[in-house]
């Protein structure tokens, strides 16, 4: 299903490119251009590409070693007191 989904995203890839539909001048719905409505469909497409790749090439593994590793230490409010405050009129810190 993998493979499936990269083949999806070239295929929305090559549809992006709408050389063919610039000169028409058909209107949907008595005030759509066709044009606008085809780049509403392939943003929708796009939508449903992200939400399957997402569901099968994601890569789960990656998630895997993130939750076995150490999470990182949280910042102390010392070190975040220290840190130099901008200047309110020119944005400048010391």
């Amino acid at each position: 299903m993998r493979y499936a989904v990269y083949g999806l995203v070239v295929i929305l890839i090559i549809l992006h490119q709408d050389n063919w539909l610039w000169d028409d001048k058909r209107l949907i719905f008595g005030f759509m251009p066709i044009t606008l409505l085809y780049q509403a469909g392939i943003s929708v497409g796009a939508a449903i590409v992200w939400f399957l790749a997402t569901k099968f090439a994601w890569p789960h593994h990656l998630e895997e070693i993130a939750q076995d590793s150490p999470a990182p230490a949280p910042a102390t409010t010392a070190a975040l007191k220290s840190a130099p405050e901008p200047d309110q009129e020119t944005g400048d810190t010391e």
